[in-house]
Order: structure tokens, then sequence, then C-alpha cells
């Protein structure tokens, strides 16, 4: 088997995410690479799609660094598991993680926990700032309608029907789709009836 050396650290490939793949004869090696932002997962940019369709079981992917493989923790140990599922290895050149040897698998267990516990703080933090919101008086969820509103657009709906138009041009006029039209209208009915 032979390693190709895809970047050295101080080029555009450790910024940009480039891993390559070393099967076991040398005429099989490749390089991919991402340019990416955002938080798009390690399996939904293009260039891990394509070296996740070209590795076969057996192949190494070697990485400058392990935090190539994903935009969080979280996502490169569910981008090494699944990987090693495949059966293929994964080699990182500067931090020297090897998930084949045990000190490898020891330092991405160590990863995981890591990243268990960084998912809880976002947990806490999230759920902190929704109970500092609605101490604030901040409300989630739809705004509330005011019922003189809906009359009148129900008003200008009925008028428009009357005059021949069909529940879903009637409703588009005053921006609703036939289904809110026919919501309002029930709600109303049970409001009358």
């Amino acid at each position: 088997m032979s390693v190709r050396r895809l970047s050295d650290g101080a080029g555009d490939g450790a910024r940009r995410g480039t891993f390559g793949v070393v099967g076991r004869c040398s005429a099989r090696r490749y390089g991919f690479a991402d340019i990416t932002s955002g938080s798009k997962t390690a399996i939904e940019r293009p260039g891990m799609k394509k070296l996740l369709e070209y590795a076969e079981p057996d192949d190494t992917i070697v990485v400058w660094r392990v935090d190539r493989l994903g935009r969080s923790l979280i996502d490169v140990l569910n981008t090494v598991n699944l990987l090693r599922e495949r059966g293929v290895l994964v080699r990182s050149i500067s931090d020297g993680i090897d998930p084949a040897t045990t000190n490898g698998r020891l330092m991405l267990n160590m990863l995981a926990t890591l990243a268990e516990y960084e998912r809880e703080l976002i947990i806490e933090r999230v759920n902190a700032g929704i109970a500092a919101a609605r101490t604030a008086g901040t409300r989630f969820g739809r705004p509330v309608v005011d019922p003189t509103v809906i009359a009148d657009k129900l008003g200008i709906v009925n008028a428009a029907r009357k005059r021949g138009r069909t529940a879903a041009d009637a409703a588009y006029l005053v921006g609703w789709s036939r289904a809110t039209l026919y919501r309002h209208q029930h709600a109303l009915a049970a409001r009358e009836g």
C-alpha cells in the first residue's frame, strides 16, 4: 500500500478539507476535496459524497487532520463510524489518530465523550435561552390572529363567492389558501353553533 501526500497543512488543502483514498494498488490513488461553508454535515458535502461512492472495503482514507472529516466533533465521529462500518480505514497524518489501532480507538472514544458533552451543553443553552425569552415576554409559535381581521376577510370571501368565484380564487383574494378559508369557516360555524 502506498500513501499519497495530499497537503502539507500550510496550503489550501488543509483549510478546504482534503482527503484521499489509497487502495492496495498505487494506481488507485485519488484526492477528494470540498470547499464548503455553512452547516452541511460531512455526508451532504459533494466531495465527501464522491469519496463515499468511490471508497471500497480495505481502502484507507488519509486526511491531514481528523477534523477535516466533518464540521463538528459529532460529525467527525459519525463519518468515521460510517467509514469503519463499510470496512474503510481512516488515517490522520498530523494528529496520529488511526482507528485501526488501540490508541486511535481510545482517542476517538474520548472525542465521542467530548461530543456528547458538547451536545448536552448546546441543549442546556438552548433551553436556558428559551426560558429567558419566555420570562421576558416573548411568545413562540404562530402570532395571535385578530378576530375582527378574520371576520373582515371572511366577509370579502363570502361576497366573492356570491359573485361566482371558486373557493380557491376567493381565498386568494385575501391571501389565504383554500384550506385556510375552510378552517376559518369551520371555526366560525363552531363558535356560532
